[in-house]
């Protein structure tokens, strides 16, 4: 691809990876994930990340493929399979079983280099799951040393796969930030900001790691902003009209269409509205992304 006619909107780095279902595998990982709903939307996002040669590395090109997305950030590894979770369904929800020393854990720092160079991109997006091996931990600040734009930081904390450096060190990248309120549990007791209540936790964080914005999700409860200024905004939660199905994926709709109401310069109550109801349509399928196009079109209808 000629680097001259690339106008890409958002360029994200991590893992791709199949959750694994009791009755069946579809392929997700947050970047992968978020970067399909983008282009749902009609932004072109870039994806890079790294699958092995296996059958699971056929069935995402051929999705990307069918969905128009540039595959030339998808890396290939000869020795280590295409990552894999376990999605385990309990009576409050799912957890994750995260296998180690999958393919996306060895991202190619220099080729990571060389797909940042080829990208002009408005925003950036990256998390912490794959920063847990050294290797892709390289390749992600080779990624952030790439970007000239905004990074979106979505935190996604996985027990045990992460640690206090790597996420001080996120966090002092990021622009906006998104975390769910379980997370800024974990956030808080890891630079020790226990007692000071959620919104002061997110004030401090703000404030010491110089955020534009730091994004809450509260599942039910709803969620809220902090910016710059320390003003919080607050929305109410969504109720959607299909029955839940399965929560796997929500919080990724979600950071997708905040992302979009960045580049859409949408004001902030409609941002997390918008958000919201997307999220809330999301937990009404199985897994983290519609198989259809069809499903984001009454959205992409009434937001015009």
């Amino acid at each position: 691809m000629n680097p001259e006619n690339l106008s890409d909107d958002v360029v994200l780095f991590g893992e791709v990876l199949a959750d694994v279902f009791p009755d069946q595998s579809v392929l997700g990982g947050a970047p992968f994930n978020v970067a399909r709903h983008l282009r749902a939307f009609g932004l072109n996002p870039m994806l890079i990340s790294r699958t092995g040669r296996d059958a699971l590395r056929d069935m995402l090109l051929q999705q990307m493929a069918q969905l128009g997305m540039e595959i030339s950030g998808i890396q290939c590894d000869a020795d280590r399979p295409t990552g894999q979770v376990r999605v385990i369904m309990e009576d409050s929800g799912h957890r994750f079983d995260i296998l180690p020393d999958q393919a996306y854990d060895h991202i190619c720092a220099e080729a990571t280099r060389q797909a940042m160079t080829a990208t002009r991109p408005r925003w950036a997006y990256f998390g912490t799951l794959v920063q847990r091996n050294t290797q892709s931990r390289l390749a992600a600040a080779r990624f952030l040393e790439g970007c000239e734009c905004e990074i979106f930081l979505d935190l996604n904390l996985r027990a045990p796969w992460y640690d206090e450096a790597t996420v001080a060190s996120s966090l002092l990248s990021a622009d906006v930030v998104k975390l769910n309120d379980e997370e800024l549990v974990v956030i808080a007791r890891l630079f020790g900001l226990n007692g000071l209540g959620a919104e002061n936790q997110a004030k401090e964080l703000q404030k010491r790691f110089a955020l534009k914005q730091l994004l809450v999700t509260c599942g039910a409860l709803g969620s809220w902003v902090l910016d710059e200024r320390q003003q919080i905004t607050k929305a109410p939660p969504v109720e959607s009209a299909r029955p839940v199905v399965d929560t796997v994926g929500a919080g990724d709709a979600y950071a997708a269409v905040f992302i979009l109401g960045l580049l859409r310069q949408w004001d902030v109550p409609t941002t997390l509205q918008r958000a919201s109801e997307y999220a809330a349509a999301i937990c009404g399928i199985r897994g983290a992304a519609p198989q259809s196009a069809d499903f984001v079109q009454p959205f992409r209808r009434a937001w015009n």
